[in-house]
């Protein structure tokens, strides 16, 4: 990779994407390790563990289905031969254990599942020797199942519910799914419900060519919302902030109103308890209309000082369109980052599944076979759950560095037909020869603060309804303060990463330059974050709305099924997604703009050897900036804009 380890500052001489140098690579090698752990835990928990009590399931005396067993010392039932008997059958299948999230019932290997109700035990015994599944403990024979008092605890509990095996898990499952309605009550609370339950899914399978074009539809407007913002982005910036002006205007003015309406009609002859309601209902109103008009002052005193630097944030949004026509492979970063997540996620959850079945052999509280990993190795999942957040952070923060690094390249070449041939794919190779150590680096600053705010979540759930009012309070405020440090975290690490990208530095030397500018520009950055992420939410609402509007025209159409709330959850929740992840695309390349914008602004001044990298529209921002600092009345932006003249400090 070449030398690597340097730390060179923004300076007055600095000029950017000339050289690159390899960046925390302590961090990388640490990752790297990391990731072997990972890999370890993998092959342990292959190697120990068996494929196929996970694939194929297991009784209740450790025989794994369709095979032949060897005996397991100690444990009656062990070593059957199972060659015939493919599926797994729970003598009760609803008997769930919400704690440890596992059915508690007599697990056995049978030949297949009942595919109709069995009433009685005439039932179960007329389908076991129709169709050589026994259904009973392996200790009664299918003669006993009617006259041996053993039946009604060794027998499946009474009616035996309709099921079907499990595509790829040979787990025999009910049909009607209802009495899982208290596992999963916290989401869905009319599973129980069967009509409703039936309905609904009919619905969804009925309509799933509408549900799919639905979903291409809000994934083109997405793609051309993002188009159009350029062009509107001036017009729509100046609708918003009159909006939230009159707004606050307005109903600040409907509180004084209301006010002043029940004061004048304040009535002191009225029985004692009528009479303090209405003077708590009067004091109400006056503090409300105290607070509003507090921060209505306030607010229309921000929009005054950052109006001119409104005119930024239109600028910053037009040149991000022009980046997405110059760099189009942009718009496919969230495909490929959601692809790459999916992967470590299905690996994830696969390895996380082999380490529940390795282990040796136990006996539990029933008298049953269990396996479970004894001694240090236990814990091992925990490793195993940190990976998953710092893996899935390191991922995420690549596509961040990516963004930064096409972005930065695009904004300081100053011939755009001197560009790369593909900007975010020479972004990629940089990213990989030179700056993963930073990227990894970044992502396990994340995971510190994410895990803690988990492990609060966890106790938070496992105590609520035991803990007093202040644990409660305690928790829920660490649990805040927490998310609010995590958000600052990751905007800081995408800034470093932009810094990263233009210089070349550690993470932490980019975060500390990152953090100086946007401080020097803490005005503009406020600006920048309110306007321009209130515009991008008001485009996420757009797209939703629009593809829920269009669900229902279109869903009118079927008469095949009489509910549409699903069917319409599922498109509204997949556009809201879709939007999310294509202007969070666009929001990178903003900040990242920003970032470059305020460093050019900084370091020259449109002089002989100092000229500006900025695109034209942005020439034209600084331009007006200029003149107006030769205007009468405007000492205060002038006093900020100075220094683009001399270099010195920050626009």
């Amino acid at each position: 990779m070449g030398c690597c380890g340097s730390t060179q500052n923004f300076k007055s001489d600095w000029r950017p994407l000339e050289e690159h140098s390899c960046t925390d690579i302590p961090w990388l090698l640490l990752f790297i390790l990391f990731c072997v752990g990972m890999g370890f835990i993998c092959v342990f928990s292959i190697a120990t563990g068996s494929a196929s009590r996970l694939v194929f399931g297991y009784d209740s005396y450790g025989n794994i289905c369709g095979q032949k067993n060897t005996k397991i010392e100690g444990f009656i039932n062990s070593g059957l031969d199972h060659s015939n008997n493919k599926y797994v059958f729970f003598l009760d299948p609803c008997k769930l254990d919400l704690v440890n999230r596992k059915i508690k019932s007599i697990a056995l290997c049978v030949f297949e599942c009942p595919r109709e109700e069995l009433q009685t035990l005439n039932d179960v015994k007329k389908f076991a020797e129709t169709n050589g599944s026994a259904l009973c403990d392996y200790s009664l024979t299918p003669s006993q199942y009617t006259t041996d008092s053993r039946a009604s605890s060794l027998c499946p509990k009474l009616p035996v519910p309709k099921s079907a095996p499990i595509p790829f898990f040979h787990r025999c499952a009910p049909v009607n799914i209802s009495c899982y309605a208290k596992f999963a009550e916290a989401l869905i609370t009319f599973v129980s419900d069967n009509s409703v339950l039936h309905r609904l899914i009919s619905g969804v399978m009925t309509s799933k060519e509408i549900i799919m074009g639905l979903c291409l539809l809000s994934l083109v407007l997405s793609m051309i919302l993002m188009a159009v913002i350029r062009y509107i982005s001036r017009v729509l910036v100046w609708i918003i902030t009159i909006l939230v002006i009159f707004g606050s205007l307005g109903g600040t003015g409907v509180l004084w109103w209301l006010y002043a309406d029940n004061k004048k009609s304040f009535n002191e002859n009225l029985p004692p308890d009528q009479l303090q309601v209405s003077k708590d209902n009067l004091q109400a109103l006056l503090i409300y209309a105290i607070a509003a008009t507090i921060f209505t002052v306030i607010l229309l005193l921000m929009m005054l000082i950052m109006r001119k630097r409104v005119a930024l944030t239109i600028a910053l949004f037009h040149v991000a369109g022009k980046i997405f026509i110059h760099l189009p492979l942009l718009v496919f970063q969230p495909f490929w980052t959601f692809f790459a997540l999916l992967l470590f996620w299905v690996y994830w959850v696969m390895v996380l599944l082999f380490i529940g079945t390795a282990g040796d052999p136990f006996t539990n509280e029933q008298g049953f076979v269990e396996f479970r990993i004894n001694g240090p190795l236990q814990y091992m999942w925990w490793y195993h759950l940190v990976g998953l957040i710092w893996i899935s952070e390191f991922i995420l923060a690549c596509q961040q560095m990516t963004i930064a690094g096409a972005v930065v390249t695009y904004y300081f070449t100053r011939n755009k037909k001197d560009l790369p041939f593909t900007p975010v794919l020479a972004s990629v190779n940089r990213l990989i020869r030179y700056h993963l150590g930073t990227v990894a680096k970044g992502a396990f600053i994340i995971t510190l603060v994410k895990i803690p705010r988990m492990i609060l979540m966890y106790i938070h759930s496992q105590l609520k309804g035991k803990e007093n009012a202040c644990a409660r309070c305690m928790l829920k405020s660490c649990i805040c303060c927490l998310w609010c440090l995590e958000k600052c975290l990751a905007y800081l690490n995408q800034n470093a990463y932009t810094a990263t990208a233009i210089n070349s530095t550690n993470f932490c030397t980019s975060a500390k330059d990152a953090l100086v500018i946007l401080v020097e520009n803490a005005l503009r950055v406020a600006a920048i974050n309110t306007v321009g992420d209130f515009m991008l939410f008001l485009g996420k609402i757009l797209i939703v709305s629009s593809t829920g509007l269009a669900g229902v025209m279109l869903l009118n159409y079927q008469r095949d099924y009489t509910i549409w709330m699903l069917p319409l959850i599922i498109v509204c929740l997949f556009a809201f997604l879709v939007a999310h992840c294509f202007l969070s695309i666009y929001e990178m390349v903003v900040d990242v703009l920003f970032l470059c914008f305020a460093i050019d602004t900084k370091y020259n001044d449109g002089s002989p050897g100092k000229e500006f990298y900025m695109d034209k529209v942005l020439m034209e921002f600084v331009e007006n900036s200029r003149r107006a600092m030769k205007e009468p009345g405007s000492a205060a932006e002038a006093k900020e804009l100075k220094p683009m003249a001399s270099g010195t400090s920050t626009a």
